[in-house]
């Protein structure tokens, strides 16, 4: 928010999938988890520079992307964005409105008071929703092009708990146990080793194809081994048909193996298997299973009640 009285930061999201997923299809955690402070003090530093520079009146939103410890601005639009209702239910501020009266020049964003920057009570995490189960094949991959029909928002004392709100409110029931399936690019194998170790210590059976499975046998993880869909049966589409498989972590292989990843992709799909494409999904899910795990039944507030709370501890 901002014009020529003062510049406010209304919050600073993370997203959950890496850059190169188009920003409607991933989500998104506010406050920013894994962002070290030294990044949210430049992303502040640059929001104001250019709130002031553009003279904007009203909201504005940035796109950035952190490489080699670099920030760099992707975009920026001087408008408001999807987000802007996410963020108002998460800082209790009608941000909308008072964008609106700024820019009508009823008042000036100095008159409201407002910190340079916005806190949120909780953790609020911001979730897609799709539309894949009403078109029979289509392949769920996340990519650049939006597929997104929709969001859903998911509250937390811990980032766990949120995000798994979240998947739970966008369709997406939480497997505490069974076989979870493994199969991923050579370059997202070392981090696919983290996360079988934490599904194995969650009490999951490992199933893997032959490359990832040879990785996950040479730390010492015990792991079943099983056909890609064009090398044999019975094969991982198989298993996921018979019900035996709870969990897919499945990352883009390259051209040779598309049709291969397509086909478990579309099975999971049919028969309502959580399936991730992104190494960094495939995390926050494992964290929210955990959290589920720690906590079955986890607190249910209202927005008026978390608000609420905060201004009393204020």
């Amino acid at each position: 928010l901002a014009d020529e009285s003062a510049v406010v930061i209304a919050g600073i999201q993370e997203h959950i999938e890496e850059a190169g997923i188009h920003s409607g299809d991933s989500s998104s955690v506010l406050p920013a988890q894994k962002v070290p402070a030294e990044h949210l003090e430049t992303i502040r530093h640059y929001t104001k520079l250019l709130a002031e520079a553009l003279k904007v009146v009203g909201l504005m939103n940035m796109q950035l992307a952190i490489k080699d410890d670099r920030v760099y601005l992707i975009e920026v639009n001087p408008r408001a964005s999807r987000t802007v209702p996410f963020v108002a239910k998460a800082t209790g501020v009608p941000i909308a409105k008072i964008a609106s009266l700024v820019m009508a020049r009823h008042r000036r964003l100095a008159d409201f008071n407002l910190p340079e920057a916005l806190e949120v009570p909780r953790i609020f995490v911001k979730s897609p929703v799709f539309p894949f189960k009403k078109f029979a094949g289509v392949d769920p991959v996340l990519g650049p092009e939006m597929h997104s029909t929709g969001e859903v928002m998911g509250v937390g004392d811990s980032f766990g708990e949120a995000y798994g709100k979240a998947m739970e409110g966008a369709g997406l029931a939480l497997p505490l146990k069974g076989k979870a399936f493994i199969s991923v690019h050579n370059s997202d194998k070392g981090a696919a080793v983290v996360l079988a170790r934490r599904l194995q210590n969650l009490g999951f059976e490992l199933v893997a194809t032959h490359g990832t499975a040879t990785r996950l046998h040479e730390v010492g993880l015990e792991c079943e081994t099983v056909f890609k869909v064009n090398e044999g049966r019975p094969n991982i589409a198989d298993l996921i048909k018979q019900g035996e498989i709870s969990l897919i972590i499945n990352t883009p292989l390259g051209k040779i193996s598309h049709y291969d990843e397509k086909a478990i992709r579309t099975a999971a799909l049919q028969f309502n298997v959580p399936c991730v494409t992104t190494m960094t999904g495939a995390e926050a899910l494992i964290e929210s299973i955990s959290a589920k795990k720690n906590a079955p039944s986890a607190a249910v507030r209202s927005l008026q009640e978390i608000h609420s709370l905060k201004k009393k501890a204020s």
